[in-house]
């Protein structure tokens, strides 16, 4: 495998066997103003008058004509709750079925199984956002003979479109279904939210499985966010998940003083550039220190009688609140956060679901990203260059997600990441992160509660900062002094003959490889 130096410093493979070739990373808008390529792809047809209701999983996996090498996708909007993956995984086993490419909108918690397909052989190629868990742990362990490949939600949406992922099945989730096809997530006993990710899926692959556990009669009414002519087969089961498991995991409401100290330096210099005017726009991530953020700017855009202009992204509750308080015109979901959101998007009529290349794409004629004014992300390792890890832990193992991170850092004016300045003892600003997943040239600031360090890019942001009187410190200063508490980390035993993840860059490029932990 040959590798080359990226523009930042890291060796990337150019060519992968059972992958194919790749381009290194230049720049985190090297590609953009380039032509964007759209794939030709064979799509199955269903005969007129012929039922779309299929018995079962395994006949719809049957009738699909899915064979040994092809490629399956998942939406991953149930989260930890999902068991439309393990359901279709378990059937593809029995029927004998091997080496496929999973290629699912994320991998969550709950997806652990998916190490025992891959060891059985079933799946022997990953395409994902996230990966954690048991599954993250055989990937870093290096017991994958092809490296995984892990992409942000518009970078995902990208290689969809220009044939880099060519889906062979889709199984689409539905928490409403009727008899044609027609399906939604916004309501049902199982609703989950916004059906974004499979809103692309369906468009692209050749051949679509709607799975529901609520059969309706046709039309699907009040709300399609898929339509019946992208639908092939529709299987009726017992349970598509557990939505109350959906706002589980990184999604949670802080009371930690610590985090609360983090999110009020993050809203003062949100303040301090004057961006919260009319016309804001805004996205904030789903952990605790962004939510406590937006219930910053919530009171200030109240105080003040701003009206913004739109939220994106992952959506929260504290979202739907600021949209119908009047305080922003509409809200972008690609991905809810919350079950509760579906009600929301048949009652607000600028709650509006949309699809990842709508989201995230850069390779479009405008994706809602690049509208952005600001956005708030967490970070698991940021280093004095500015680079953001969103992807390995501490200790070198895939414990996290790539998601919409570099999207909406390189879209928004202003790109501020949060992150306590040290977790279980371990500093969270490094010299060099572990993994590069969001470049520096695209972040604005980083906030703890111990101060602000201002990227040297954004000298009119640290003029700024400076003059609110905000605790600004020079990052690397700021290193030192979380240095002195922690001490230095220990470095990591990888093997770096063996990489086991390619991290893509929004734009198709590789930004950095991960190795197999050796202990």
């Amino acid at each position: 495998m040959d590798m080359v130096k990226n523009s930042l410093g890291r060796l990337v493979p150019t060519e992968v066997p059972g992958l194919g070739n790749f381009r290194p990373f230049e720049g985190a808008f090297a590609m953009a103003g380039t032509k964007a390529k759209y794939c030709a792809f064979e799509a199955d047809t269903v005969p007129r008058g012929k039922s779309k209701i299929t018995a079962d999983i395994r006949t719809a996996i049957i009738n699909s004509g899915l064979s040994d090498g092809m490629t399956i996708s998942f939406h991953h909007h149930l989260r930890n709750g999902d068991k439309v993956l393990e359901m279709v995984l378990k059937e593809i086993g029995s029927l004998g079925i091997r080496d496929l490419t999973l290629a699912p909108s994320s991998l969550s918690d709950s997806h652990e199984f998916v190490a025992d397909y891959v060891r059985s052989g079933v799946v022997s190629r990953i395409y994902t956002s996230g990966i954690r868990g048991r599954i993250g742990n055989l990937v870093s362990r290096g017991e994958m003979e092809i490296p995984i490949v892990v992409r942000s939600h518009g970078g995902r949406a990208r290689a969809i479109e220009e044939g880099s992922i060519s889906i062979d099945v889709a199984f689409l989730a539905a928490s409403a279904c009727d008899d044609r096809g027609n399906m939604t997530g916004s309501f049902g006993p199982s609703m989950f939210g916004s059906i974004g990710y499979g809103m692309q899926d369906s468009r692209s692959a050749r051949h679509v499985v709607a799975i529901t556990d609520n059969l309706v009669p046709f039309p699907l009414a009040p709300k399609i966010s898929i339509h019946q002519h992208l639908v092939h087969q529709v299987v009726v089961v017992d349970s598509i998940g557990d939505p109350d498991k959906l706002a589980t995991g990184a999604v949670r409401i802080t009371r930690s003083p610590q985090q609360l100290e983090i999110a009020h330096n993050a809203y003062e210099l949100i303040k301090a550039v004057g961006i919260i005017r009319p016309g804001f726009s805004y996205q904030a991530g789903a952990g605790g220190v962004s939510i406590a953020v937006t219930q910053y700017i919530k009171k200030h855009m109240t105080d003040k009688g701003i009206q913004g202009s739109f939220a994106l992204g992952g959506i929260t509750g504290d979202m739907i609140k600021l949209l119908e308080e009047g305080l922003f015109k509409a809200v972008y979901d690609v991905q809810s956060f919350d079950p509760k959101m579906g009600d929301s998007m048949l009652r607000n009529p600028t709650h509006y679901e949309i699809d990842p290349s709508c989201y995230a794409n850069p390779m479009n004629c405008g994706c809602m990203t690049h509208e952005l004014d600001v956005c708030v992300l967490g970070a698991l390792d940021l280093d004095v260059d500015f680079n953001v890890n969103v992807l390995t832990g501490h200790d070198g193992y895939l414990r996290g997600a790539s998601g919409g991170h570099c999207d909406a850092s390189a879209g928004a004016k202003l790109a501020i990441m949060v992150a306590p300045s040290f977790r279980n003892g371990v500093s969270s600003i490094k010299k060099q992160v572990q993994t590069v997943v969001t470049p520096g040239e695209s972040v604005d600031a980083i906030v703890t509660e111990r101060g602000i360090s201002i990227n040297p890019r954004r000298q009119d942001i640290l003029e700024m900062a400076l003059k609110a009187d905000l605790p600004v410190k020079d990052i690397e200063d700021l290193r030192k002094e979380i240095i002195s508490l922690t001490g230095e980390t220990e470095p990591i035993d990888f093997d770096g003959s063996k990489p086991v993840a390619l991290v893509e860059y929004r734009d198709g490029t590789l930004i950095d490889t991960v190795y197999k932990v050796r202990s």
